[in-house]
């Protein structure tokens, strides 16, 4: 049947059925219409595995009863070249939902994806249909879009440009939902954000914000005793603030001084054997906690993050009359900083700091050659 009088006369006219009326579009290919409730649908049959594959499409309401023919033929024709190519019998998924496929298990995606995907526009957007503008004008959105830095006492939240290193960082989860979505035949082709996502190049600079020892001691001086215990775990072991605050109980064990290190950037566990000192200080936090604890906690007994130490960090920070660009992450570079200039050999820096040691070589490349020069004097007869 040729569907395309459907436009030409009223629906009641033809006859209701289960059946819907199909129109073959090419072999194996068809349109169908079901009376009287003025649905369309797409049929494909697959040759390899002998079976039917349907896809509702809509009825398109919002269209003139001339113009939803063309529609309904269209969206028919887009669904039957994804599927025959080898893309997934399903309906169409959309940005959001990829994104929320790909953050199950990683709430720290999550919350980018509710940060700067969900409420955006571009969630909508089936795959099938993401073009390179789609993804460009959202990258220039949230190129665009301050980044929080902290919040006030009083409540306001505190921002700053949002800088490359940051726009990356979020860039980065979407790229690999997406690509999540092409692996799983979700959509053909990568074409849409292979190179509007690309990451802007030399963006992760130096960490050059070193704090000497006596630095680091004025800081915890003005500290707060929650804070400062926090930040003492953070002088004392090379980890990114946010591993530090996921640390629970159980991840120390004092009969072996070992620490485990589950949740970090690196995404595998590893396993620290502290010395004595460092023993001390896990064992005190350690002491009268449930296995699932957090180690270090803030005095209302709440789990440290990002929002809730910069604000004790920074008037630490500037009690000791420090530059401002002193963040919890210096604590970090710092301590990588004494390990390296120590003679730690790199390899055994990036196992301890849970990074690669191409990763160290960027950042501290510096400090190595310094060591390679003096390994090269002692060769001199």
């Amino acid at each position: 049947m040729d569907l395309s009088v459907v436009d030409k006369r009223k629906p009641k006219n033809l006859k209701a059925r289960r059946e819907p009326y199909w129109q073959r579009l090419d072999v194996g290919q068809h349109l169908g219409y079901r009376a009287p409730a003025g649905t369309w649908v797409a049929k494909w049959y697959d040759p390899e595995t002998r079976t039917k594959h349907y896809c509702a499409l809509g009825e398109f309401r919002s269209l003139a009863p001339h113009e939803r023919y063309g529609a309904a033929l269209k969206a028919a024709r887009e669904w039957l070249s994804h599927v025959s190519g080898g893309g997934s019998t399903g309906k169409a998924a959309t940005v959001k939902e990829a994104c929320e496929a790909y953050a199950k298990g990683r709430p720290e995606d999550a919350a980018r994806f509710r940060r700067h995907v969900y409420s955006d526009p571009i969630a909508k957007v089936p795959l099938t249909k993401l073009t390179q503008k789609h993804v460009k004008v959202w990258r220039e959105r949230l190129a665009a879009k301050p980044a929080p830095v902290a919040f006030r006492k009083d409540g306001k939240a505190k921002t700053k440009p949002r800088s490359a290193s940051a726009l990356n960082r979020d860039m980065t989860a979407l790229r690999a939902a997406l690509n999540r979505a092409f692996e799983d035949g979700d959509v053909l082709t990568d074409q849409a954000w292979r190179v509007a996502l690309k990451p802007v190049k030399n963006a992760d600079r130096r960490r050059d914000v070193y704090l000497t020892r006596e630095e680091r001691r004025a800081i915890l001086a003005s500290l707060p005793d929650d804070a400062a215990a926090f930040v003492r775990g953070l002088c004392a072991l090379p980890l990114r603030p946010g591993a530090l605050a996921e640390l629970r109980a159980d991840d120390f064990n004092p009969r072996t001084a070992e620490l485990k290190i589950g949740k970090d950037k690196s995404g595998q566990d590893r396993k620290i054997k502290l010395p004595a000192e460092t023993v001390a200080l896990f064992k005190e936090h350690r002491k009268g906690k449930l296995p699932a604890a957090y180690l270090f906690v803030q005095a209302d007994g709440k789990p440290w993050n990002r929002h809730a130490w910069r604000l004790p960090i920074n008037e630490a920070v500037a009690a000791a009359g420090l530059t401002p660009q002193v963040t919890a992450y210096a604590f970090r570079h710092s301590t990588i900083t004494d390990l390296i200039v120590a003679g730690v050999p790199a390899l055994t820096v990036a196992q301890l700091s849970g990074t690669s040691v191409a990763m160290i070589e960027k950042h501290y490349g510096h400090l190595l050659q310094g060591q390679a020069t003096a390994a090269l004097a002692t060769l001199v007869l």
